[in-house]
Order: structure tokens, then sequence, then C-alpha cells
């Protein structure tokens, strides 16, 4: 049975909630998104933490998280909330003695049997941080590339994917970035020195170092923080996006624009020479012959592949996943890798991991992105109609996404015993449509990833 006292506590925090003037909230956050759009400089962002309305929206988004009743290094949880428990907060910030708690430090396994560190903050430090997160996320996020996809509202691996679906046509090799230990390794001068171009307030960033610098528990040890962003925090991601928003600068300001070039590709001489042997042929009459010359001209690209005047470089990234479409030779892609890393490594103090950042030629083989497998589709022998009617081999240069086949077959274990399907026996007295439903709610969950489907057969020169 609850505590009616925490019950109280809790419907008194909730009321104040639902009554407060959440309106002034937005207003704030609605002024820093347009400075943050128009590049003007964030100034006494720190009083701003004295608003308990921000507070109240805090709570209002983090209590509904599974994680708001597990304990930190203290007992103390979103149960225990009420009004005085953002006072204090903004007591001690007022005083400037706020001091962040370490972080209980915790183990998950991850799919390759490795474990990954999970550091779990305590109550209070998560509603500060959750109000320091809105803040930042307001102002920075119109700052942030159109081709950055992590950790933003409205924004995540489907807008990713649908970006390389969409734009990535042609694509002959693709970059796979990765960045060794990434968020382990995030500098906090370089985390400090980014917020501090645009936020004019010392009190503010001095809270950020303080959160980074606030280390961790394990097995009742403190442990120092002197590099990466805290594992677990709500704050880390907007962190992690505003420090890494230099490396898409840098991609689209300076690769891009070096290695795109020309618009479309000049005509393959020796395709468009069958071509028109074809044609002669068919007006003298001579079909058979026509046909014969015509198949031997879809075996060659209409185009020329190896055109000079024509680049393509194309850039996405999730966290700290990126990958680059490019059409060119693949000196060209080896090139772009150790521009990559060189600025990484100088301007960001991060390395490129050796194993996973890899060159991928995609119509001999598949690069790896976001759990996809990603291809460029090639069939002479198919032929569809594009967008004006013209028939011809419009699938070739298309993207292909791909559910890895390892993916699959896990997944089907889950339902097979002894390597043949069986039947769940918590469905059998269920009737057919909630067992249809069922299944249907878990393939789309499962293969379809927020609308995606497990293959994409989309053509080149398909629109939308």
């Amino acid at each position: 049975m609850k505590d009616t006292h925490a019950e109280g506590r809790y419907q008194e925090v909730t009321n104040a909630w639902r009554y407060a003037k959440l309106q002034t909230t937005e207003t704030y956050l609605g002024l820093l998104r347009e400075r943050g759009k128009r590049g003007l400089p964030l100034k006494r962002v720190y009083r701003q933490l004295y608003n308990t309305n921000l507070y109240l929206t805090a709570y209002g988004r983090v209590y509904r998280n599974a994680g708001a009743m597990t304990p930190g290094v203290t007992e103390e949880t979103a149960d225990g909330t009420s009004l005085e428990t953002f006072e204090a907060i903004i007591a001690a910030l007022k005083q400037e003695r706020y001091q962040w708690q370490p972080a209980r430090r915790t183990y998950i396994l991850k799919k390759n049997g490795k474990k990954r560190p999970l550091g779990i903050p305590v109550w209070s430090d998560k509603l500060l941080a959750e109000v320091m997160r809105m803040i930042l996320d307001a102002y920075f996020d119109g700052t942030f590339s159109e081709h950055s996809h992590g950790f933003r509202e409205g924004r995540g691996c489907h807008t990713a994917l649908r970006e390389v679906y969409r734009i990535w046509q042609g694509t002959v090799w693709i970059i796979e970035g990765d960045i060794a230990d990434c968020f382990g390794s995030l500098d906090h001068n370089l985390i400090i020195s980014a917020l501090a171009e645009h936020i004019q307030d010392g009190r503010f960033l001095n809270l950020v170092k303080k959160l980074l610098d606030a280390g961790y528990m394990e097995d009742w040890k403190l442990n120092n923080t002197f590099s990466g962003v805290p594992q677990g925090s709500i704050l880390s991601p907007v962190l992690s996006n505003i420090l890494l928003s230099k490396l898409d600068r840098f991609v689209e300001t300076e690769l891009i624009p070096e290695y795109t070039r020309g618009k479309k590709k000049r005509p393959n001489q020796e395709y468009n020479r069958l071509i028109n042997r074809a044609r002669k042929r068919h007006n003298r009459g001579q079909k058979e012959a026509a046909h014969k010359i015509k198949q031997q001209a879809q075996k060659l690209p209409s185009i020329d592949p190896q055109d000079p005047g024509f680049r393509r470089l194309r850039y996405v990234r999730y966290a700290d996943d990126f990958a680059l479409s490019f059409v060119g030779p693949k000196e060209e892609a080896e090139a772009i890798k150790q521009r990559l890393r060189k600025f990484l490594l100088e301007e960001l103090k991060l390395n490129l991991s050796d194993e996973k950042t890899l060159i991928t030629h995609t119509r001999d083989s598949a690069a790896k992105f976001l759990n996809y497998e990603i291809t460029t589709l090639h069939c002479d022998t198919k032929q569809t109609r594009d967008k004006n009617g013209r028939r011809g081999r419009s699938i070739n240069g298309g993207i292909g996404l791909k559910v890895p086949r390892k993916v699959v077959e896990n997944k089907c274990k889950q339902y097979m015993r002894k390597g043949k399907p069986s039947h769940r026996a918590e469905l059998l007295n269920e009737s057919d449509f909630t067992i249809m439903a069922t299944y249907q709610l878990e393939y789309r969950g499962w293969s379809i990833t927020t609308g995606w489907p497990t293959t994409f057969t989309r053509s080149a020169n398909s629109s939308g």
C-alpha cells in the first residue's frame, strides 16, 4: 500500500504543475529558440534557474521516466518530491553552493556481450539537469545541422535513414564513421569552450563544469571523471551534440564543397553509340538485330561512371555514429577519411575506431549504419517507368536498406523449438483477431522500426 503522506506530496506537486502558468515556460523557451536561430548570445541564463515554473515542467517530464524511482547514491526518489524540493535547489543555486552528487555506477549488458557503464544520478540532480537541458536544447537546436539526427525532438533513427534513402541515390562509396569511446572521451574544456562561444554567463558555465567533474561511485568508492560526459545524465546528450556539431560544420563547410562538383555525369559515348545503331536497325525493319544491339547496350551504364567532372559527397550523423556517401574514386574516399581522422584528433581530441571506420563499395557489399545494411541497387534486366513515364533501368543507383540476416535469424529463434516454428502457449485462448494483432504489432516494432520496411527497392528517379 502506498504511503499516504508521499501520495499527498505527489498530488501537491501534480496540481501545482497542472495549474501553474506553464505558458511562461513556453514563452521563455520560445525566446531562446529565436535567439539561437538568429545567432544572438545567451546572457543571464543562470538566474533563470530560479524559475519554479521550469522545475514544474521538468518534473512533469522526468517523473514519467522508468528510472524516476531508482535511487542514486542517496535514497531520494521522485516519490519524495514536493515544492520544498524545488525551493531547496533554488536556494542552493542562489548562494552558488549547489553540489552535484556523484552518480551511482551500474552496468547494462550490450548485444555483443560487453557491458556498458551507466550512471544513476540522485533525484535533485535529475530535476536541475532537466531544467538546464530544456534551456540548452531550446537555444542550440536551431543551430544544429540538418544532417544531425540524434537526441533531437522530432528526429531519430527513422529521419536519419529517411535522409539516406531519399538523397543518397547513386552512391558508390560509404565511409562508415565510428568514434572510439566517444561519450567517455569528450574533453571537458572543449565542451565548456563550445558553450562559452554562445553563453555569456560564467556562473552557468561553472555549474556545467561541476557536473562534468562530479565523478561516480562504484563499490562505494569515489572515482573522478577527467573526460567524457556523465553516462546516464539527462544533460549529456545535448552537451555531446553541442561539441560534435563542430564536426558537422567541418564536413558541411569544407569537405562537401571541396568534393562536390558538376550538375550531372556526362553521357557514356559507347552506350549512346549502341543505342543509335539499334535505332537505325529498327527504322530499317531489322527488329531482331536492333533488339540484340539494345540488349548489348543495356549491359553498359548510360552515363560515364568515371566522369572526372562529377563528384558528390553527402553526410548524416546520429549521436556518435556518422556516415558519408561519396561518388568518386576510392583514392579520394580514403583522403576524406584521413581528413576526418585529422580533424577529430586535432580539434576535438577524439579518435576514429580503426576497426569500425570502413570504406565500403555499396554495389559489391553492404555498409552498416544504425543497424541497417545500406546497398546501392543495380539490376540491368529490370525496367520501370520514371515520373515522366519514360521506361528505363531507373532502379539502378537507388538505395536499399535491409535488416541484417543475423537480426532476422535471432528474432526467428524466439518463435522456434528444435529448429521448427512453434505456437505460443500464452496466446492459445485468445481470439484470432487478438493473435494476429499481437504478431503484427511485434513485427512492426521489430522490422519496420518507426515506419521503415524490411527492404527498400525505391527507384533512383522516383520522387518524394
